[in-house]
């Protein structure tokens, strides 16, 4: 989505900033406190959820902050619904994302598929 929002709008980002060392802000304003942000969230470091929490507060305000958790616990939600029945990544979606999977390197972490249901 971020790829594709980026070219619509002619915004550059390097989405090179999601597999790599947490520096930068990939072209995002505020994308390396976001970055955090959704680490922490998805983490099991209450402190460093505490922490990352205010910052995006100060930074951004109670309602960036509500947004961005938003967007935390929708897209967690949604992959592990994923996840969870199955779902393989459309033909289309797997053609069209080729390249940017390639150059993360997040074919790495996909997973075996499930061997098919008998009866």
């Amino acid at each position: 989505m971020l790829r594709a929002s980026a070219t619509a709008t002619g915004t550059s980002v390097d989405l090179t900033a999601i597999v790599g060392d947490g520096a930068g802000d990939g072209g995002v304003p505020h994308g390396g406190l976001l970055m955090a942000f959704a680490e922490a969230a998805l983490g099991n470091d209450e402190s460093l959820l505490n922490d990352a929490r205010q910052r995006v507060r100060d930074a951004l305000g109670d309602a960036g902050l509500v947004d961005a958790a938003a967007v935390i616990a929708n897209y967690s939600a949604l992959d592990r619904v994923a996840d969870a029945t199955g779902i393989p990544l459309e033909p289309a979606k797997e053609t069209g994302t080729a390249d940017l999977r390639a150059e993360l390197g997040i074919d790495a972490f996909r997973r075996p598929s499930l061997p098919a249901r008998s009866g």
